[in-house]
């Protein structure tokens, strides 16, 4: 199951009481928070539930195109990287 930005709108609206379309804007403006931060290069740390960070990787000195088998250089790029906190851990650590 797939839980989308809608859904969690409507978590939120009804956990808080107010309209899905006021969760909606709030559930956003989170999300484009943590892709500002993220893009900044900027660790985000959520108590409980985890830690967001920017790592970037070595470049590859060769790779080959599978199609072609024609040999390519693969650039450093950088990626997101995401580190369960310790009640998230705990969480699925449980059994179903």
């Amino acid at each position: 199951m797939t839980t989308t930005k809608r859904d969690l709108a409507k978590y939120v609206a009804k956990d808080t009481g107010c309209k899905q379309s006021l969760a909606a804007k709030m559930v956003d403006s989170v999300f484009e928070g943590m892709r500002e931060s993220l893009m900044r290069g900027d660790r985000i740390e959520i108590r409980g539930f985890g830690v967001f960070e920017v790592r970037n990787t070595r470049p590859k000195p060769a790779a080959r195109n599978p199609r072609t088998g024609d040999i390519i250089q693969v650039p450093a790029r950088r990626k997101t990287h995401f580190k369960p906190g310790k009640i998230l851990k705990e969480e699925l650590r449980r059994p179903r």
